[in-house]
């Protein structure tokens, strides 16, 4: 039997008809890019045809048979399928087709969770996913966990809380739940001081591996960790930067979409993609080079949808021209721009269209704040555009430039239009 190459894995998937194999394939590939982000490598690809999932291996008797002669002739021992299995169809198929690790889709994605989450809340948010999805799935099946960090489907919590009691696990789960709310009541408090101080609120939305991170850092200056990898980016990541039009905005980069994912990760998430729903502008980033950027951008409308924030201003961003052949950037629509973050080309256009969006249900007013009120004066000059200020008998008369969110947040004390 050929030498065991523990990071060489055969991805397998059903097509419940022939019409359905193109979409099957497209999801291979990404499966693929997700195995090559865990530090794998793609051995072979199985794929059958068939009108329904069988109860207890999903495929046929005669594709594990084929899966399982691939493996011992090839020394593979980790086989991933694109879609969940229940844990008695996992240990159905180990069982089946000999010595093997067999996960889901959902499992590989927690494990590039686990090998990317970087703060104290996301590496909660990944202990606390895999516990209540894969620990069921992994407990009771024999097979050596001890390589955890070092093997794909096994990052994570590790055979110290994999293979503990039930009762041990339900109190684990019990424990990342009480300190993720505690995190999330946090949260919520910066979130209503953010709202306080009037600044607009931008949140970076999209496929994963669209170029989100490089294009924070591009509108920001900031330097937040890039990688050409999926999942590279966990952690919510918030930057202020000001417009040419001399408001403050903070730009919130978040975790990525991707197709099939998975309602719980989704649930896990819930706090990092609030972020979402918080927002006053959605830019969703996509790349422009993919021949699949159409269908990723509709993968994440009906997640933006999912996590309610369907009504949000959208602004289209089609990254990375910069590798596209005769790509140009700037305005390629009303609200769509081309951009290359890496090379800055068409940045200050996009910069433009928010100034342009932001100043859209802006209006010149006059303020009077009372003496005594600086606080609400140094917000006014920190945040938005004061063009004038005079100092009378009650207090200081401002000539702002505000939004609908500032008018309604500082409506006692508007005297009128300017």
């Amino acid at each position: 039997m050929a030498e065991i190459t523990e990071k060489r894995a055969i991805l397998v998937s059903v097509a419940e008809r022939t019409s359905d194999l193109d979409e099957c394939n497209i999801s291979l590939d990404e499966l693929e890019r997700l195995l090559v982000t865990a530090g794998g490598v793609c051995f072979a690809k199985v794929v059958q045809v068939k009108e329904s999932f069988d109860p207890r291996t999903c495929i046929g008797s005669g594709k594990v048979e084929e899966i399982r002669e691939l493996c011992l002739a090839n020394g593979i021992s980790l086989v991933i399928f694109d879609f969940e299995l229940t844990p008695a169809q996992i240990r159905n198929l180990e069982g089946d087709i000999g010595d093997v690790t067999v996960i889901d889709r959902s499992m590989l994605i927690l494990d590039i969770f686990a090998l990317h989450a970087a703060s104290g809340e996301g590496k909660l948010q990944v202990e606390l996913a895999q516990l209540k999805y894969t620990a069921p799935r992994l407990t009771g099946r024999g097979i050596e966990l001890s390589r955890q960090g070092g093997g794909i489907g096994s990052r994570g919590p590790g055979e110290s809380k994999l293979e503990t009691d039930r009762r041990h696990l339900k109190e684990r789960v019990v424990t990342l739940e009480r300190r993720l709310d505690e995190l999330e009541h946090n949260r919520a408090i910066m979130r209503t001081q953010r709202d306080r101080s009037g600044i607009v609120k931008i949140a970076l939305v999209g496929y994963t591996n669209a170029g989100k991170s490089t294009l924070l850092n591009a509108l920001t200056g900031a330097d937040v960790l890039c990688e050409d990898k999926l999942f590279a980016t966990l952690d919510p990541t918030t930057r202020k930067t000001e417009l040419p039009n001399g408001r403050s905005v903070l730009i919130t980069d978040t975790v990525g979409f991707i197709r099939n994912l998975p309602h719980h990760l989704v649930k896990a998430f819930k706090s990092t993609l609030d972020e979402l729903r918080f927002a006053d502008i959605l830019l969703v980033v996509s790349d422009a080079t993919d021949n699949e950027s159409e269908t990723q951008i509709k993968i994440t409308e009906q997640l933006i949808n999912e996590l309610g924030a369907a009504e949000k201003t959208r602004i289209y961003v089609y990254n990375k021209i910069d590798r596209k052949e005769g790509a140009r950037s700037g305005i390629i629509g009303e609200m769509s721009v081309a951009v290359s973050a890496i090379r800055g080309d068409g940045i200050d256009t996009l910069v433009e269209l928010i100034s342009e969006v932001v100043d859209r249900t802006s209006r010149t007013v006059k303020l009077s704040v009372p003496y005594g009120e600086e606080h609400v004066l140094s917000t006014l000059y920190d945040t938005y555009g004061v063009i004038d200020t005079e100092y009378t008998d009650n207090g200081t008369l401002v000539t702002v430039l505000l939004d609908e969110k500032g008018r309604g947040q500082y409506s006692k004390y508007i005297q009128g239009d300017a």
